[in-house]
């Protein structure tokens, strides 16, 4: 594992930024020493197992040392970061896997060699799609600023929220003959003659299994197959229906009454059908236009068709079946928001969807789907980006992934909004890719713009949505990221890193 070497202006820039860091979420210094490895394993098994972060080992906690007095340099152990590198081959289960090393050159000023030149070396881990433990050692998480263990619960229910186990692949106790509908009728016609019995068809391709003699349907049959897979299921606190509701306006009325523009509407039945009358409604309602109540104007919506199908077809398939919570389309004047239970699974976060594209949460349901006559978009991972093309062709703004963490049953939220994006958008956001934030002065630099534009956009970017204002910021010195995305420091580390490969 070869650690990058950074050029001695890209280090001075990012030293300068690191002294003045405190630990974080994402971010933690240690000073090297032998009882150190133990500790730095678990923070990178922790950094894996939550967000992804970076491990600064030659510098002392902020709360140790102030400034460049924190700088001690890995020449202060140098057996120990021996050590450290070894183990990070052998002592994690499973492997790591992306792990970046960097080395930064510097002056130390403090310790012994205090005056002479060292090193700092960053570790950085993405957040994984796997769930990882330390030999004979356990399995972390990472809190704001520290590791915590995990019992075996709380591995079991991050495996489900990475993906790595799906509600969808295991058995529940319903009768078989509730799945032999008119959907597995057009399904076993369209895939192909299957002989034998009906129980030993669905073990045949894997959408059953023997549980003590008893041959039961996986959950994934019972969605694609059964006529009301919702009720079946709600027996086993897990909901499986798709809410459609029209508001007036453009936010949540906080008032007793609802705003809805017109009664909700529940969308049952097998997957197939589920999609296909959601996609209809919906689209229905689009077509329709909105009238704007405070104006009388009519509203028309401009999404492309294939967005809006994806993004119903993505809640769909790929939402957590375990959760006692149905996926909710909701209508206003000025977007569409598609929330669907359970986080993103795998490596996949708000910030980097529209490189990676989807992963399969449920595997059996994607695969099978894929047999019936008409089979829903199913592009192999390939969805999600075409939706940020396709608004992007359409200058749209692009769709906007958010996890809601904080309520009762954690969900996905993805918003289409049905603006035209103004063109500084573009570079705004390009600019908070690289550097973690920008401010006012930042917006009217590289849009060309003057101070008040600057801020009538940032402050329309953030009551959509688009962007959140960074804490402890005074108003003369506020500055704007976006929701869920990385630390400024992470960016930083990133952005030097490209900049250090390219001169290479």
């Amino acid at each position: 594992m070869t650690p990058t070497e950074f050029s001695a202006s890209a280090s001075l820039a990012l030293i300068r930024t690191l002294t003045s860091h405190a630990e974080t979420r994402h971010l933690e210094f240690k000073r090297v020493s032998g009882k150190m490895v133990g500790k730095a394993l678990e923070t990178l098994c922790a950094f894996a197992n939550t967000d992804g972060g970076t491990l600064v080992l030659g510098m002392a906690d902020l709360k140790e040392f102030q400034g460049t007095a924190r700088i001690f340099g890995v020449e202060e152990n140098p057996e120990a970061v021996d050590e450290l590198q070894r183990k990070l081959l052998t002592e994690f289960v499973p492997d790591l896997g992306n792990v970046r090393l960097m080395r930064l050159s510097c002056s130390l000023h403090n310790g012994a060699a205090k005056g002479k030149a060292g090193h700092l070396l960053l570790i950085n881990v993405e957040r994984s799609a796997r769930v990882h433990s330390i030999v004979n050692s356990g399995t972390y998480v990472r809190l704001d600023a520290s590791n915590r263990s995990m019992s075996a619960g709380e591995i079991t229910e991050l495996s489900y929220r990475r993906g790595e186990r799906s509600a969808s692949s295991e058995p529940v106790p319903i009768s078989l003959e509730r799945l032999q509908t008119s959907a597995w009728a057009r399904f076993a016609e369209a895939r192909g003659p299957l002989t034998g019995s009906f129980a030993s068809q669905l073990l045949r391709i894997g959408l059953a299994e023997e549980v003590d003699g008893v041959v039961r349907p996986r959950r994934a049959a019972v969605l694609l197959f059964a006529d009301e897979p919702g009720s079946l299921l709600a027996a086993h606190d897990t909901r499986a229906d798709v809410r459609v509701m029209v508001y007036d306006g453009k936010q949540l009325s906080s008032a007793a009454t609802p705003n809805l523009r017109k009664v909700a509407k529940t969308v049952r039945g097998p997957l197939i059908d589920q999609i296909d009358g959601t996609v209809r409604l919906v689209l229905d309602e689009l077509a329709q236009g909105l009238t704007v109540s405070h104006s009388g104007f009519r509203t028309l919506h401009a999404y492309p068709e294939r967005v809006i199908k994806e993004a119903i077809v993505n809640a769909v398939i790929h939402r957590d079946y375990r959760l006692n919570r149905d996926i909710f389309v909701r209508i206003f004047d000025d977007r569409v928001e598609v929330e669907s239970p359970g986080l993103l699974p795998g490596s996949i976060t708000p910030s980097n969807i529209a490189k990676t594209g989807s992963k399969a949460r449920n595997p059996l349901i994607a695969s099978n789907l894929r047999e019936f006559p008409v089979a829903p978009n199913i592009d192999a991972g390939e969805d999600v980006r075409m939706m940020f093309a396709e608004m992007a062709q359409a200058e749209l703004y692009p769709p906007q992934y958010r996890q809601n963490t904080e309520s009762a049953v954690e969900s996905v939220t993805v918003t289409l909004f049905n603006s035209k994006r103004p063109s500084a958008w573009d570079e705004v956001s390009d600019w908070i890719d690289r550097n973690g934030s920008i401010a006012n002065g930042d917006v009217v630099r590289i849009a060309r713009v003057d101070t008040l534009k600057a801020s009538k956009l940032l402050i329309s970017w953030r009551e959509q949505g688009l962007l959140v204002s960074l804490p402890g910021r005074a108003k003369r010195n506020m500055a704007y990221t976006k929701p869920n995305g990385a630390d400024a420091e992470l960016s930083l580390l990133s952005a030097l890193e490209d900049n250090n490969a390219g001169r290479k």
